[in-house]
């Protein structure tokens, strides 16, 4: 069991074993769109808010560290692997989806393309830019994701997190302190759903853009596994733009590649490691840096222990 030790292993397969699925040593490999990383000590899935808030008491109270995953779309783990507990939101509590008019309310691991479809269905716009993300409404939130010109909390009501000590409250959007690909309320806390507000609209231009979406995403991305834009945006310039400019598509270094498609994409081409892109990374980094005098900073988020 790594470093967790027997006691805690103890009192979280009493606690939850019967109700929430534990695994013990679990490959996160599967777990990441980028298909790289070594294994996490714990892997487990709370079936309800009150479980995730045990969970978090738990590993306070034994000096556990934990990560809260969803789809792993926009994460990085290292070879090493994850020392500590992680934490899968997945189930119904955790990803229903409730129309309400224009409204449309969603656990925090409900996938961004399933609330794309409702809105779809019941004729609201506003949700079209969200074609094509992989990932789900709680990483969405937490990194201010965007495409298309548009930004998740630019539809966001009001949502309900959960602090590092278990207490839970709701904040409008307006208080979150939302920034580019970042989210204040959301450093230290954890999404547990949201209100996202749209307007009524019709059904058929509804998909007309989203087909549009779809088109300019297949013609720009690549089609292999990444865990999509890799760097920021600097102010008023593009990083994919920077990277092509300096002639870097299709460096490689071992099976992590730039992409062809797209400069701000790495994908993984075959049997990749997280040290590869990691060095890709800090290559591109040199790159800009030298030539461009300017400093990339990453957008995946990079967690774990190197080998």
């Amino acid at each position: 069991m790594n470093n967790i030790n027997e006691i805690f292993a103890e009192k979280l397969k009493n606690a939850f074993g019967v109700r929430c699925k534990i695994k013990f040593n679990e490959p996160m490999a599967s777990r990441t769109t980028f298909g790289v990383g070594g294994r996490a000590d714990v892997l487990i899935e709370p079936e309800k808010e009150t479980d995730l808030a045990e969970i978090i008491r738990l590993c306070n109270e034994h000096n556990v560290k934990f990560y809260v995953f969803g789809r792993g779309s926009n994460i990085l783990v290292k070879d090493g692997g994850i020392r500590g507990v992680v934490v899968h939101l997945a189930g119904y509590w955790f990803e229903r989806i409730v129309i309400n008019g224009i409204e449309i309310e969603c656990g925090t691991a409900a996938r961004l393309k399933a609330i794309e479809g409702e809105a779809k269905k019941n004729g609201i716009t506003g949700f079209e830019f969200l074609e094509g993300i992989p990932g789900t409404v709680g990483g969405a939130l937490r990194m201010n994701a965007g495409a298309m010109g548009e930004e998740i909390f630019n539809i966001v009501k009001t949502f309900r997190l959960m602090d590092y000590s278990g207490k839970i409250s709701e904040i409008s959007a307006e208080e979150a302190g939302v920034k580019y690909r970042e989210c204040e309320a959301l450093k230290n806390a954890i999404a547990l759903s949201a209100v996202l507000r749209g307007k009524i609209g019709e059904q058929e231009k509804i998909s007309k853009k989203m087909e549009d979406f779809a088109e300019k995403r297949q013609s720009s991305q690549p089609k292999e596994r990444s865990a999509g834009c890799v760097f920021k945006n600097p102010p008023g310039l593009s990083a994919g733009k920077l990277i092509d400019e300096l002639g870097l598509k299709g460096r490689q270094i071992g099976e992590a590649m730039v992409s062809n498609e797209h400069g701000n994409f790495i994908v993984n081409i075959g049997g990749a490691k997280a040290s590869d892109i990691l060095a890709l990374i800090d290559f591109i980094k040199n790159e800009v840096k030298q030539n461009k005098g300017i400093s990339l900073e990453t957008e995946l988020e990079i967690i774990g222990e190197d080998l």
